[in-house]
């Protein structure tokens, strides 16, 4: 379904019609992401929720592309939460104009790249950019926990982005 109905009726039996209609892809979208039957559930739970008031603030002409990226960015602030962190190479956000199917696959295929390529890193890029970008912590936090002077810890997370950019660049042109 490429259009909504009139969003600003005031009747929302279509969302719910919606919902159901895309109840299987949503817990696709979160069982990919989650790892956990019980989990995926509860998150769909939670998007139908937070689906039937982010609608009105957006205007959505594909709705299916739109669901999927409210699913995945849901699943992505759990795994955030829970420290099991997917690196990412930019922050996607609530898309409020239309997107293109071409556009999320890109960014699958970015994701998995950089999945693929994170391992490669020398373990001390690995480890500052993992306590850096997935778990939060702080260039002091690092150096303590780490032993690695301020200069250190600042040098291998400027190197290990641009050598993980490298990586994903080069196998995303391997891919194609």
């Amino acid at each position: 379904m490429n259009c909504l109905p009139n969003q600003s009726d005031g009747n929302s039996e279509w969302i719910g019609i919606l919902l159901q209609r895309y109840t299987l892809l949503l817990f696709g979208v979160c069982m990919k992401y989650l790892k956990n039957n019980v989990s995926a559930q509860d998150a769909v739970q939670q998007i139908f929720l937070k689906t039937i008031t982010e609608i009105k603030k957006h205007k959505v002409t594909y709705f299916k592309a739109w669901l999927y990226m409210v699913a995945k960015n849901h699943c992505l602030v759990l795994l955030r939460n829970n420290h099991k962190i997917i690196f990412m190479e930019e922050d996607i956000s609530i898309p409020s104009e239309e997107t293109d199917y071409f556009s999320i696959n890109n960014n699958e295929k970015t994701l998995t790249a950089i999945e693929t390529c994170l391992p490669l890193l020398n373990p001390e890029q690995r480890l500052c950019i993992n306590l850096f970008y997935l778990q939060k912590q702080r260039y002091n936090t690092i150096c303590d926990s780490t032993g690695y002077s301020i200069l250190q810890v600042k040098s291998y997370i400027q190197n290990g982005k641009r050598n993980l950019r490298i990586l994903v660049e080069k196998h995303l042109k391997e891919q194609s």
